[in-house]
């Protein structure tokens, strides 16, 4: 297995992030973090919005477009300024996500960024925001909770920030949106950052923007997530699983290993067969209470965990510096999902190893991930696995299916008919010559019949 390269064409390598306009407690952050160069989407947009430009963003997953779009607010924003930018995005993970983002990229500053969504107890976020925060990151619903009852107010916002916005319409919060822009009275910058833009996305930038600047950098700029992970995945069916799962974190080393899963049934089920057979695993999901999912994300970040296992939805959520690999237990039906996921490794310029499970039906699913990452993905395999034996239901399942298809060529599947014999057949009252079709004749009209009507 090689490693992965860093694509320089990801990066604008002609400026420093001092070449674009950021304050000196900005640069600082961005040194400590280990960037030298701005990415490209950063390079183009954190210009743009200093320059106080409405921007529509377009750019790939997993290029920089948090850092792109955060760090004009942090240099815009003066300790003074409570509630002076708002952030929406569409999942609680990505809120609590960005927040902590901004959290670092503006800790030489004043200022505090807090993440408020749905799942927490909403006097605990209205104490937070009773300390006048500068910046707020949330989702649609809770943010208009909370301006309903009085404590996020709108008309101090500075400039307002959409993230992600092909997945809040998506996941149908495109009232909460027109809603909480058409709440913006006073003059106000306004930035869409997405992956895809639409025809709908388009219309809300005409409707709630002022001159708004189309910035489009998917064909010029990659993505950083992909250029920084070593992709690779392993055959599998769907039976053997949970045992070759066992056997890759048994034989390669794996420091720390995120683990995602398609629902919370399977994050669960995950988490015990593997504390079961003596590995440190915890498990993450929606359906945990705050303060538990709090808990692993702690023990996560403190390097007390070897391995943790995620639902989809916390996907968005985890962003912590030291894990070394990433497995797709399932693999996504959204590629796009698959890059967020294995964008949890390879952090502050680091290298990371993702591995993806795929089951002989999963082929088509792989393709749109090699065509989307614009990488073929290699494969990977233990010649020393042994697979466990066919499941007497998939067996049976198996046969029954293979005895329908030779039905079907044997001439006896629901789309044929049997046709009577020629001596059977033979009525000259009602066929001339006494000769019985037996087929549809080679010319049809196809239901189509021309008349004279215009």
């Amino acid at each position: 297995m090689t490693t992965p390269k860093i694509d320089l064409e990801i990066f604008d390598t002609e400026q420093t992030f001092a070449d674009i306009g950021l304050n000196e407690n900005l640069r600082k952050a961005v040194d400590k973090a280990g960037f030298v160069h701005p990415t490209i989407i950063q390079a183009k947009l954190i210009p743009l919005a200093l320059s106080g430009t409405d921007v529509l963003g377009q750019s790939r997953t997993g290029s920089g477009k948090t850092a792109a779009f955060g760090l004009p607010a942090l240099n815009i924003l003066e300790e003074g300024d409570a509630y002076g930018a708002l952030i929406l995005v569409p999942t609680r993970e990505l809120a609590i996500q960005v927040a902590a983002e901004l959290e670092d990229l503006g800790q030489f500053t004043n200022l505090k960024a807090v993440p408020i969504y749905g799942g927490q107890k909403i006097t605990t976020q209205i104490t937070k925001l009773e300390k006048r925060p500068q910046i707020i990151v949330g989702t649609p619903g809770r943010v208009m909770d909370l301006h309903q009852r009085g404590h996020l107010p709108y008309d101090r916002i500075k400039i307002a920030i959409l993230d992600e916005v092909d997945r809040m319409l998506d996941i149908g919060f495109r009232e909460d949106i027109r809603k909480i822009l058409g709440g913006l009275r006073q003059k106000h910058q306004t930035l869409f950052v997405s992956a895809t833009i639409s025809d709908e996305i388009h219309k809300l930038s005409k409707k709630y923007m002022t001159n708004a600047k189309l910035l489009d950098v998917t064909s010029s700029a990659g993505s950083l997530t992909v250029s920084q992970v070593s992709q690779e995945y392993l055959p599998v069916e769907p039976w053997d699983k949970q045992r070759l799962l066992f056997h890759l974190l048994t034989h390669e080393d794996a420091a720390m290993t995120l683990i995602f899963c398609k629902t919370k049934a399977t994050v669960d089920k995950l988490s015990r067969f593997l504390q079961n057979k003596d590995i440190d695993a915890a498990a993450i999901h929606g359906d945990l209470q705050q303060s538990k999912r709090n808990s692993v994300m702690q023990q996560l970040r403190e390097g007390k965990l070897s391995v943790l296992i995620a639902s989809d939805l916390a996907s968005r959520g985890i962003d912590v510096e030291n894990i070394t690999h990433v497995i797709n237990y399932d693999v996504p039906e959204d590629p796009e999902i698959y890059v967020h996921r294995i964008g949890r490794t390879a952090r502050a310029g680091r290298a990371g190893i993702a591995w993806m499970f795929v089951t002989p039906e999963q082929g088509p699913l792989l393709t749109q991930i090699e065509a989307l990452t614009n990488v073929e993905i290699s494969i990977k395999e233990f010649p020393d696995f042994k697979p466990g034996p066919e499941p007497r239901v998939v067996r049976e399942r198996r046969q029954i299916e293979k005895q329908r298809i030779e039905a079907s060529r044997e001439g006896k599947s629901r789309t044929k008919v049997d046709m009577p014999s020629e001596q059977e057949g033979q009525d000259t009252s009602s066929f001339p010559g006494g000769i019985v079709p037996k087929g549809l004749p080679s010319k049809r009209m196809g239901g189509r019949v021309r008349t004279r009507r215009r």
